[in-house]
C-alpha cells in the first residue's frame, strides 16, 4: 500500500534580504566597476526572485557593519571553509527546530516519542556528532529512533529522503518518518566573477522544511500527499555544468548557464519513464511541484512538457519569495501544493521534480489526498463533481497502487 506524506513544515532565517541589495554587496564585494555594476543588476532584476533569507545579515548592510565577512575593502582575509562550518553548526539546529515545530503543530496527536526514523538532509554543512544526534536530544526523541543523514546530494536529495522513508514505511507499517532538510547555502558566497559563481549567488538563499511520512495518512482534516511512483535519470554530460565542490573557502557550486539545456533534452524521457509505469498520462496531472532551480529551468520545462506558467505557480511562489533553498525547495513547493488545496483536489495526481549534480533528475508522483474525504464532503459538493470527473480519476489511481503491490 502507499505511503502517505503531510504535515509539512517550513522555517526559514531572520533576515530577509531583497535582490537589489544582495546584488549591490555582490557588486562591491567584486569590486564592479560600473558597466559590470548594471549587468549584475540586470541578472538580479531578471531572476524571478524578490527576496532571499539569510542567517547572515551582511547581505543587507554596508561595508563597516558586517558580522561574519571581514570589514575590509576585499573581504580579506576570506572566511574559510572551518570558519564556514562553524557557523553552520551554530545556525542549523534552531532552524530546523523551527520546522520541525511548524511541522508538529499540524498535527498535534503525533508526539515526538511516536518518530520512528529520523532523516536527516543537507548538503550545505557537515559535523559529527552531527544535527540528527543533536535533533534527537532537543526534540525528544527516543534515544533508540532509527537515524539517517542524507548529505551531499544537492537539490534532489529531498527526493531521495521521501524515497528512504516510503521504503521504511513499506516494510514496516507502524513506520513514522520525520524528515528535516536544512540548508544554510548563503554561507558559501564565492568572491569571483566567473559566471557560475554570479549565477549561483544570485539564486540561493537559506531555508528548512521538515515533514512526515508514514503508512496511513495523517490524523487530522488536512490533506495528504500519496506516495505513488519514482523515477531517476541521469545526463552525464552535466557532470561538469552542475557540481558541488568543497575548496578552502566553502562550497563551491558550478551551475552553468547550460543546465537548463540538458533538462530539456532529458526531462521529456524522465516523465515517460515515471508516468507509463503506472499508465498515467501527462494530460492527467493535476499539479506540478518542481524545484526552483532558476527561472529558466521553469521556462526549459514548460516548453519541453507543453505546460503553462499557471502549472508552474507554485513553483514561481516559491522561487519569488525564497529564490533557491537547495533540497528543502521541492519540500516548500509542496507545502505550496498542500495549502492551496481543497476537497475538489483528492485523487489529484501531483508531478513533482528535482535536479542535482551528476547532471541527475529525479521525478516523483503524488496524489493529493483527504482522509476525512467521504464523511465530510456533503452531498451538495458531491453534486458539483461530475460522475465523469470521478471515473477519469479512479482507476488511474486503482493502476497505481496495483502497480506498487506487484
Amino acid at each position: 500500500m502507499p505511503s502517505h506524506l503531510g504535515a509539512i513544515g517550513t522555517a526559514n532565517p531572520v533576515h530577509r534580504i531583497a535582490q537589489p541589495q544582495i546584488a549591490d554587496f555582490m557588486a562591491q564585494a567584486l569590486d564592479f566597476g560600473k558597466r559590470d555594476t548594471r549587468k549584475l543588476r540586470a541578472l538580479y532584476r531578471v531572476s524571478g526572485i524578490e527576496h532571499r533569507y539569510s542567517v547572515l545579515p551582511d547581505y543587507g548592510r554596508p561595508n563597516g557593519e558586517y558580522t561574519f565577512f571581514p570589514n575590509t575593502p576585499n573581504l580579506e582575509p576570506f572566511p574559510s571553509v572551518g570558519q564556514r562550518m562553524a557557523a553552520y553548526r551554530r545556525e542549523a539546529l534552531p532552524l530546523a527546530i523551527q520546522a520541525v515545530g511548524d511541522c508538529l503543530r499540524q498535527v498535534p496527536d503525533v508526539v515526538p516519542s511516536s518518530i520512528t526514523h529520523l532523516v536527516t538532509v543537507s548538503c550545505t554543512g557537515m559535523y559529527a556528532p552531527g544535527l540528527d544526534i543533536e535533533l534527537v536530544q532537543a526534540l525528544g526523541l527516543r534515544r533508540e529512533v532509527r537515524r539517517t543523514c542524507v548529505n551531499f546530494m544537492g537539490c534532489y536529495a529531498a527526493m531521495n529522503a521521501v524515497k528512504l522513508a516510503d521504503a521504511f514505511c513499506q516494510a514496516d507499517a507502524h513506520a513514522r518518518v520525520l524528515i528535516v532538510s536544512v540548508e544554510l547555502c548563503t554561507l558559501h558566497f564565492q568572491k569571483s566573477p566567473e559566471e557560475d559563481h554570479l549565477i549561483s549567488n544570485a539564486l540561493f538563499g537559506d531555508g528548512a522544511a521538515a515533514c512526515l511520512v508514514q503508512a496511513e495518512p495523517l490524523p487530522n482534516d488536512a490533506p495528504n500527499l500519496t506516495l505513488q511512483a519514482f523515477h531517476c535519470g541521469l545526463e552525464p554530460d552535466g557532470r561538469d555544468d552542475m557540481a558541488w565542490h568543497i575548496n578552502d573557502f566553502g562550497f563551491e557550486m558550478t551551475l552553468s548557464s547550460y543546465v537548463p539545456k540538458l533538462i530539456q533534452r532529458g526531462i521529456r524521457q524522465l516523465t515517460d519513464g515515471l508516468l507509463d509505469s503506472l499508465s498515467v498520462q501527462l494530460g492527467d496531472i493535476r499539479h506540478f511541484a518542481i524545484h526552483p532551480g532558476g527561472r529558466k529551468i521553469l521556462e526549459t520545462i514548460e516548453t519541453a512538457l507543453g505546460l503553462t506558467r499557471d502549472d508552474n505557480r507554485h513553483a514561481y511562489r516559491v522561487l519569488r519569495d525564497y529564490g533557491n533553498m537547495s533540497s528543502a525547495t521541492v519540500l516548500f513547493v509542496l507545502r505550496d501544493v498542500l495549502t492551496h488545496a481543497s476537497p475538489a483536489d483528492h485523487d489529484a495526481p501531483v508531478l513533482s521534480f528535482a535536479f542535482g549534480p551528476g547532471l541527475t533528475m529525479e521525478a516523483m508522483l503524488l496524489e493529493v489526498s483527504f482522509s476525512n474525504y467521504r464523511s465530510s464532503f456533503n452531498d451538495q459538493e458531491h453534486a458539483v463533481m461530475s460522475q465523469e470527473k470521478v471515473a477519469a480519476h479512479q482507476p488511474a489511481r486503482e493502476r497505481a497502487v496495483a502497480s506498487l503491490i506487484k
